[in-house]
């Protein structure tokens, strides 16, 4: 049941500003942009969306194959893999690059401006999907533009299903192209947000996007997901987290809970539910990866929230 997670590693600097970017940002004034936000707070986090995934679905019991590229300063993110038991015979180093870095600076409504560099992600490509062997399922997550072109046509090529995910990846590529990944894939993931650019830049609506996938999938945050599958619509509720520490990582995270219970065969109900129940877990803590539930906390949330178990087909 090996998932391959393709997309980036990333060490994320996280910093939290006491006010409200809305306070700050002049709607007549956004041409000439030149504003500072003191943020007392800052930490360092392992991130990329790769990364976060893994992490996850490492929770649930998953087995999580990684393919990713990392830079020169990448050790402590090699060491971190070893340590969580999670496969980086796919994470390829690249000797004069940084590894991704993502500067995240969060206000007090858990809005996020990012600044991201690349880095290594940018050598993604030279990553080939047919080198990870046996795989049941394949995310194409956010990762270097040519990789993720390149890792969506392997995925095609080789019959491997996939969960096409831009996410903030999205804006690179025009209509042609994401109708390309759309023909390629055999579900789209998207926030609600990155549902309104996919529609605006392909001209087609979320019903006709729906119609050429398997299942596309809309998350809303507090106002659940939206699964559109087989002409039918599954509405996924929100799970109430213990607390909203960090929006940081929630999407990944219920990322992990879609390629747990795809690769299990679980319902979609069941699948989204628990995908919703992961992101909740996560935006409770700071960062993409400092959650650490174990398989039977899951379990038991799960069933306190929705009233039954959850099992693999």
């Amino acid at each position: 049941m090996t998932s391959l997670i393709c997309g980036s590693l990333a060490f994320d600097s996280i910093m939290q500003f006491g006010g409200r970017f809305s306070e700050a940002l002049l709607a007549d004034q956004l041409h000439k942009i030149n504003v500072a936000f003191l943020v007392p707070e800052m930490r360092r986090e392992f991130g990329g969306c790769a990364g976060n995934i893994g992490y996850n679905l490492k929770l649930l019991g998953g087995d999580p194959l990684i393919m990713a590229t990392v830079g020169q300063d990448s050790a402590p993110y090699i060491e971190r893999l070893d340590r969580l038991q999670i496969s980086r015979r796919c994470v390829r180093l690249v000797d004069d690059a940084y590894t991704a870095q993502a500067f995240i600076t969060t206000d007090a409504d858990n809005n996020q401006i990012t600044a991201f560099h690349p880095g290594a992600m940018t050598m993604s490509h030279q990553n080939k999907v047919a080198d990870a062997g046996k795989v049941s399922i394949a995310i194409v997550a956010p990762d270097g533009r040519d990789g993720m072109l390149q890792h969506a046509q392997d995925c095609a090529d080789l019959d491997i299903p996939f969960i096409f995910d831009p996410g903030q990846g999205l804006p690179m590529f025009n209509g042609p192209e994401l109708e390309r990944f759309i023909e390629l894939a055999t579900y789209v993931a998207v926030n609600d947000y990155e549902a309104e650019l996919l529609t605006e830049r392909t001209g087609l609506s979320l019903a006709q996007i729906a119609e050429r996938v398997s299942a596309l999938i809309v998350t809303r945050g507090e106002q659940g997901a939206d699964i559109f599958t087989g002409g039918r619509h599954v509405e996924i509720p929100c799970v109430k987290a213990d607390s909203v520490v960090d929006p940081t990582g929630c999407g990944d995270a219920f990322r992990a809970g879609l390629l747990y219970g795809l690769s299990h065969g679980m319902d979609w109900e069941t699948t989204g539910r628990l995908a919703s129940l992961m992101g909740a877990i996560k935006i409770a803590h700071q960062g993409g990866q400092n959650h650490a539930p174990t398989r039977a906390d899951i379990e038991a949330r799960f069933e306190q929230a929705f009233g039954y178990r959850f099992q693999p087909a």
